[in-house]
């Protein structure tokens, strides 16, 4: 019986090692923004990044609602699911900010919860242009170029509950403030992994556009 409970055991670890191999695996080859690091503080980060075309959608409701909602036309549009031409490479992260601009200065503790608007996007592939991707099947589907900007972003770990979010958003604009970092817009919340992936292995940030930083100041 012994010999049994262990070569089970044995067999979960097993299993366990293969499938944070393939986690790995997939964390490391799906493409992410390349951004260069402007300051580091810790978990702290203010990064320059390049231009970006994203494709979005907008949906109410909640936070947890309204990424649900936008998750599944943008999954169609870049598996081809509702248009002719090639599927388009899946990319991380996955974010989400709300649309309204009183969002910057509502408390931090209400921003995950409270239901509005929100925009939920997928960053394209370096090698697309806007004019080079396929036109999407929906109107409620946009291509948007997203210019060169600054932003300050704080990195964590766990399942994106709405209180961590919250908690991790109040200690990055309380870092901005110790910095004297301006913020120029709502945070965006961005989500690096699917969510069979187990906590501990999960990426996750704030990310908050900010004022560029002068080459004195940095």
């Amino acid at each position: 019986m012994k010999k049994i409970v262990l070569l089970l055991i044995a067999g979960v670890l097993v299993l366990g090692g293969g499938a944070l191999a393939v986690f790995i695996f997939i964390v490391q080859n799906v493409e992410t923004p390349v951004y260069q690091v402007v300051m580091q503080d810790g978990a702290f980060e203010v990064r320059a990044y390049p231009a970006l075309v994203v494709a979005e959608v907008l949906r109410e409701g909640d936070r947890k609602t309204a990424l649900r909602a936008g998750f599944s036309p943008l999954a169609h549009y870049i598996f081809a699911k509702e248009r002719g031409g090639e599927s388009v490479a899946m990319t991380a992260p996955v974010t989400q900010q709300r649309e309204e601009p009183i969002a910057m200065t509502v408390p931090v503790t209400q921003s995950p919860t409270a239901a509005g608007k929100w925009v939920v996007r997928f960053i394209m592939p370096a090698s697309y242009t806007r004019e080079s991707l396929p036109a999407p099947a929906t109107a409620d589907l946009t291509l948007r170029d997203v210019p060169a900007r600054q932003a300050a972003a704080v990195r964590f770990s766990g399942r994106a509950t709405d209180d961590l979010i919250a908690a991790q958003e109040l200690a990055l604009r309380e870092w901005l403030k110790s910095r004297n970092l301006t913020p120029v817009a709502a945070p965006i919340y961005a989500y690096y992994n699917d969510p069979l992936t187990p906590g501990i292995f999960r990426r996750n940030e704030v990310i908050i556009d900010i004022a560029p930083i002068a080459p004195e100041s940095r």
